[in-house]
């Protein structure tokens, strides 16, 4: 049976409505980034190659900021091509953001958050550029909400990206790139490619702690498989939202999602193998756990 609301109890409840909405972004900031597209070298796979970047890092800077924030990214292309970014999650458009930045320009993104919160991610456009060209958008909650999850000791966020032996600025850009020569975890191809001077990541954890793992598959025609060995996850997150939790030992992430999960660190002191390969089975890249400290040491 449904229950009559009168015009006043109505309006007192959205009056409080809106109270809560103003109470929560009341406190919402303004945050400014500087992103510089520029060629950098890197040496992965035993070779050296000039790569477009954001700042010179591969993955590219993170932007955290919180629930209701605002976010001005002025992006100056001092690279070769003309480039455009894509914030992955976001739900408003602007005006502007999908002409090219030309070599030599700038522009202002304005991102307006509303109801996004967990792990986003941005990139450009290009299928080329945006293989070394992305980085993570993290959105905490605001500053009087708390996680509908066990509070976290800290949270860690993993990216999963592509990497080509060819000159990605030599290729048509009109044509999207094949399966990559090898995978990384942010930015480190790991131990399985044969090459000694490659670096592997390392996620240091301490027994009993709680983790939040952000993370973000960036290979843009590859569905990932991630995992790490004797330990399990929490979902809590998918794509810019909180979701029903649910467990899982690994974790499969379609081209350009993101997923945050809870991951405890329950097992013996050592080191553990974190591992991410395509589904298509080709190459597998490791990272390691490592614990610090652990329960009886």
């Amino acid at each position: 049976m449904h229950k009559m609301v009168s015009q006043k109890q109505g309006f007192i409840w959205l009056s409080g409505l809106l109270f809560l909405n103003v109470l929560l972004f009341s406190r919402a900031d303004v945050h400014h980034y500087e992103f510089i597209l520029q060629e950098s070298e890197f040496t992965k796979l035993c070779s050296t190659k000039r790569i477009l970047t954001v700042n010179g890092s591969f993955p590219g800077p993170e932007i955290r900021v919180r629930r209701g924030d605002t976010v001005f990214v002025n992006v100056h292309n001092q690279g070769n091509h003309a480039v455009s970014m894509e914030w992955e999650g976001v739900e408003d458009s602007f005006d502007g953001s999908d002409d090219l930045i030309q070599p030599g320009g700038n522009f202002t993104y304005e991102i307006e958050l509303n109801d996004e919160i967990g792990t986003l991610w941005w990139h450009a456009k290009s299928a080329w550029a945006s293989a070394t060209v992305h980085g993570a958008f993290i959105i905490l909650p605001a500053a009087n909400e708390d996680y509908p999850f066990p509070a976290p000791t800290s949270d860690e966020t993993i990216i999963l990206g592509p990497w080509f032996r060819q000159e990605l600025t030599e290729a048509n850009e009109t044509i999207a790139p094949g399966q990559a020569d090898a995978y990384t975890i942010n930015g480190h191809p790991g131990e399985t490619y044969g090459c000694s001077n490659d670096t592997t990541y390392r996620l240091q954890v301490d027994y009993e702690g709680i983790y939040l793992l952000r993370l973000v598959n960036a290979v843009a025609n590859e569905t990932m498989v991630f995992g790490i060995s004797y330990h399990s996850f929490t979902i809590v997150g998918q794509n810019g939202a909180y979701t029903r939790r649910s467990f899982a030992t690994s974790l499969t992430l379609a081209p350009g999602q993101t997923i945050d999960v809870l991951f405890c660190g329950n097992q013996n002191l050592g080191h553990y193998y974190m591992t991410a390969r395509p589904s298509s089975g080709r190459h597998i890249t490791t990272g390691i756990v490592q614990y610090t400290t652990t329960a009886g040491f």
